[in-house]
């Protein structure tokens, strides 16, 4: 059964093309990860399918009565509403639901009704009908429902007293997609539920979305995340959606067999293209020496092969690459010692220590993912090593050596150029004309037009490239990475971990980005309860021997 099928689907944006024609049928029950670079379009396809964006041409067909969940990227609550108020707030099917249900009770108490036994039949008949559909719908169970979920996801019951105005980003999210799980849609769209999640909260997100019963797109950064919910991916690139089927392990291992092959098939049929060409010439040729109408025939014969290749759509196109950033972070020879943490307490005014006696030492080449739960000091711990917070005691040891490059979470090393262009921030970093920083900067995925705009227009993910081009210029062997992956697309992560594989110094990453730890750190330190627990491996083995009993792994509430 199909839930939803799109029907040559076309859909523009501030008039550019996003895609085009685009066809697909979802079927019940599919676990779809939906990817793709930065602007190709997944956001506005979810919301076609969700009926929120009306598109240029081309229908989307929904089966009747389909209820469809929709997670948008940004979240907004009520400031004032409690967590268990904006969780519990009824899906807008059911606040609907409610308003035909209270006008059926109206018409029940108008005469023209109640004294005419064949129109009181149809209110009434009306009325069980649409009760019917609520009870389906769980309207009954909402409240109920919604608690539950959000013990789940890790939110302890006496928070749920708590205003909104206090959650987090990620929080917000999950309250959101409480919300839609309550009311048990038979698809589920999801633009990055799993934004700003922590470790823990990211394990709760995966296990109650493998329990949910319906159909699940899911357009996920996190290429853990798809691995374990996803059984097919959906490639969404140069206005084209491709379909794999596996998890994404299995599409990047069916993504290239695929290039390779349209890569053998296009060289092969090139040469068979050009071979008839050459034929065309000398036929041609000859003709013209030779008044001869065979030759003619022949050329003209030779011609109309290659015309109906085309009418078909037989001509193999090159394989195009796509388009990956130049970074490189070679980075000199630095101290031995990288950088040491001895009996380093901090605590602010009035308040518990956030850690104490922290011991902690990274080597030349060693590559160190920094993990805990959120609110546990990490990103406190690289402002105190920066020198951009004084610690209460203990010592901060920075090799003789040692250049500290830092990629700061919220982006903060480009706040004093926000009213400026990037081509100004390359210029002042590194000295070099403005030819050559452009080049630069269109190597990090830049438009031409976008290097002489001002910084502050840029989105979440260019000012991620941004900043990486900027560790390329600085040079530094001691790199701090506070969330690099957070606002970049898969593409862009896959090149940060190409570069961070070629990098020759020492590496300190924070991160909640599982399968770019395994990918990069040999090594995991743990910041949790004011404690620092080093395990060696990469997440995977961290998983492992949390599981092994070494800590609970998933417990206590949300931090």
């Amino acid at each position: 059964m199909h839930l939803a099928t799109l029907h040559h689907l076309t859909v523009n944006f501030l008039g550019h093309e996003v895609f085009r024609d685009l066809t697909w049928a979802i079927e019940e029950r599919a676990r779809v990860g939906l990817v793709g670079p930065n602007g190709a379009g997944k956001s506005s396809l979810l919301r076609a399918i969700a009926g929120e964006l009306i598109p240029e041409s081309g229908q989307v067909v929904r089966a009747r009565g389909l209820r469809i969940g929709y997670l948008p990227q940004d979240i907004s609550l009520p400031p004032q509403q409690t967590l268990l108020e904006a969780a519990s707030q009824p899906a807008a099917e059911i606040t609907a639901l409610d308003g035909e249900l209270a006008r059926l009770d109206a018409q029940l108490g108008e005469p023209a009704v109640y004294g005419d036994e064949a129109a009181l039949q149809r209110v009434l008949d009306a009325q069980a009908t649409l009760l019917e559909r609520r009870e389906r719908l769980a309207g009954g169970a909402f409240a109920s429902r919604a608690r539950e979920l959000l013990v789940h996801l890790g939110f302890a019951t006496q928070q749920f007293a708590e205003p909104c105005a206090h959650l987090s980003g990620g929080q917000k999210k999950l309250i959101a997609l409480v919300r839609l799980l309550a009311s048990a849609p038979q698809l589920l769209l999801l633009d990055e539920p799993d934004n700003h999640l922590d470790l823990v909260a990211k394990q709760r997100l995966e296990r109650v979305l493998a329990a949910h019963q319906g159909a699940v797109i899911l357009v996920s950064h996190d290429r853990y995340l798809l691995d374990e919910i996803v059984s097919e991916i959906a490639e969404l690139a140069a206005g084209k959606l491709t379909i794999y089927l596996g998890n994404y392990s299995a599409y990047q291992i069916e993504r290239e067999r695929a290039r390779l092959r349209q890569e053998r098939a296009y060289v092969t049929q090139q040469k068979q293209i050009a071979g008839i060409e050459a034929a065309i010439a000398r036929f041609e040729q000859w003709a013209s020496m030779v008044v001869d109408e065979r030759h003619i025939r022949q050329a003209r014969s030779r011609r109309k092969m290659l015309e109906r290749m085309e009418e078909r759509g037989e001509i193999i196109e090159k394989v195009r690459e796509a388009r990956q950033m130049g970074l490189q972070l070679a980075g000199s020879r630095g101290s031995e010692l990288a950088l040491q943490l001895r009996e380093l307490t901090m605590a602010f005014p009035g308040e518990a220590p956030l850690f104490q006696g922290l011991d902690f030492t990274l080597r030349h080449g060693e590559r160190i993912g920094l993990i805990g739960p959120n609110g546990a000091g990490k990103s406190l711990l690289f402002r105190l090593i920066l020198g951009q917070e004084r610690p209460t005691a203990g010592q901060i040891k920075i090799g003789p050596s040692s250049q500290p490059g830092h990629y700061a979470q919220e982006h903060q090393t480009l706040s004093a150029w926000l009213e400026r262009t990037p081509l100004e921030l390359v210029r002042h970093t590194r000295p070099m004309s403005e030819g050559a920083a452009v080049t630069f900067l269109l190597k990090f995925r830049f438009r031409y037009e976008q290097t002489r705009e001002t910084i502050g227009h840029f989105s979440g993910g260019e000012r991620s490239r941004l900043q990486l081009a900027l560790l390329m210029l600085q040079q530094p062997n001691l790199l701090l990475l506070d969330e690099p992956t957070n606002n970049l697309d898969i593409p862009s992560a896959e090149a940060l971990e190409a570069a961070l594989e070629d990098f020759e110094g020492a590496l300190l990453v924070i991160s909640h980005d599982r399968y770019f730890l395994d990918r990069v750190v040999d090594g995991v330190a743990e910041l949790r309860d004011g404690r620092l627990t080093e395990f060696n491996g990469g997440y995977t083995d961290y998983l492992a021997a949390v599981q092994a009993g070494k800590r609970p792994i998933a417990t206590g509430s949300w931090t």
